[in-house]
This record gives C-alpha cells, sequence and structure tokens, in this order.
C-alpha cells in the first residue's frame, strides 16, 4: 500500500470552487494564491473541470496542490494525473480510486463520517481524512473518532465551515479546512473571492499562530 504524505503547507486551507467556469478559473485562482492559499480543489460537477485544473497548475507554485474535487472514478483519477494535478477529493471511500491515486502520486483525502469508513481510508493509503458534513458531526464529533485514528493523519473539515469556527476546531487538534460557499460561489468575481480569502486567512493565521 502506498501512501503519499500530506506536504508541510504554512496553512492547510482547501479553496473549493464548486461551479467555476474555465474563463473564470485564473483571475480567481491568482486571487487565492495572491492571498495564501496552497490548495485549491475544481469539483468535477463544475463545468469543463480538467480544463480548469489545468490553467490553474499552470499558475500555481510549484509546492502548491491543485486538482479535483468529487472524484469517483479511476477514469477521473487518470484524467487529473494527465493534466498535472497534484490532489484528489473525493466524497467516499472508494480504495481503488485512492489507490489510482496514490500510485500517481497524488495526494487524496477521501470523504469519511464514520469510524468504520475513516479506517477504510486509511487501509487504503489515504493521505488525510475529508470528514463531511463536518457542520453535522462538530469539532467534538470528530475528535471521538480522531481517538481511534492512527497518530499522524490529517484531519480535514469540510462543509458547512468558515473562518468563525476555526478556533473551536482548533481546541479539538484540527488545522486543515476545506472551506466552498464561505469561500466562493458561482458567479462570485475575483475581487469578492480575494475580500474573503484576505479574512479567511487574517482568521486562520489569528487562531494557529502563522
Amino acid at each position: 500500500m502506498k501512501r503519499n504524505k500530506w506536504p508541510n503547507l504554512t496553512r492547510s486551507l482547501v479553496a473549493i470552487l464548486r461551479g467555476v467556469k474555465p474563463d473564470e478559473i485564473e483571475a480567481i485562482a491568482t486571487a487565492l494564491l495572491e492571498e495564501g492559499f496552497e490548495a485549491i480543489e475544481v469539483p468535477l460537477n463544475s463545468p469543463d473541470p480538467f480544463t480548469s485544473i489545468e490553467k490553474t497548475v499552470r499558475l500555481a507554485p510549484k509546492h502548491c496542490l491543485v486538482g479535483a474535487g468529487t472524484v469517483l472514478s479511476v477514469e477521473d483519477v487518470i484524467r487529473l494525473a494527465d493534466v498535472g494535478g497534484n490532489l484528489m477529493i473525493s466524497p467516499n471511500v472508494e480504495p481503488e480510486v485512492i489507490k489510482a491515486a496514490a500510485a500517481n502520486n497524488i495526494i487524496t483525502m477521501p470523504g469519511v463520517f464514520t469510524p468504520t469508513e475513516a479506517l477504510a481510508a486509511v487501509r487504503a493509503g489515504a493521505s488525510g481524512l475529508k470528514f463531511f458534513p463536518a457542520s453535522v458531526l462538530g469539532a467534538n464529533g470528530i475528535k471521538a473518532i480522531m481517538a481511534v485514528l492512527p497518530p499522524g493523519i490529517v484531519i480535514g473539515a469540510v462543509g458547512g465551515v468558515s473562518e468563525k469556527d476555526f478556533a473551536e476546531y482548533k481546541v479539538a487538534g484540527i488545522s486543515a479546512f476545506g472551506l466552498g460557499s464561505s469561500l466562493y460561489k458561482p458567479g462570485a468575481s475575483a475581487d469578492e473571492v480575494r475580500a474573503k480569502a484576505k479574512a479567511v486567512i487574517k482568521a486562520y493565521d489569528a487562531v494557529f499562530g502563522h
């Protein structure tokens, strides 16, 4: 079993750009990168997502994570690798998808909700775990499940989470977050995304001390 290690980013914040269009991505990705985001996800139910991912890969510094969300098949993993993506986020635990991504040197963060799913993802070689929807489990619910997980696995809170929740999750030992609608909604301008990104980075640094 191959497990690609989650990189040592300055801030483990993933910008989720669900619904972004290829003609919008460069301005929005540039704004996010300039404000301090080091991980960008384009869900595959966005318009022409692989084009947007490929454009973002070209823009982003080499240490950044750029990739796809809502990845459901090995075929999607192969396409992601072909456009240079290095991050695979899925809503579920599909061992063959996780293993295919790992084989292509792609960082993986499958979606989990229960201890059974979390341990299955770890067994398949996941780089990290996306607890989704985090707002339903809450910081304490995720913390309780973390007690049975191997140390060192990156835990991300995604779904109904904004910068207002960072302090609560820090108490539970969680410092990785995926931010979707609180950061970007379809049709948002690059300037709007930049303003929200600036607020997110400021809040993250205030809580986690960067």
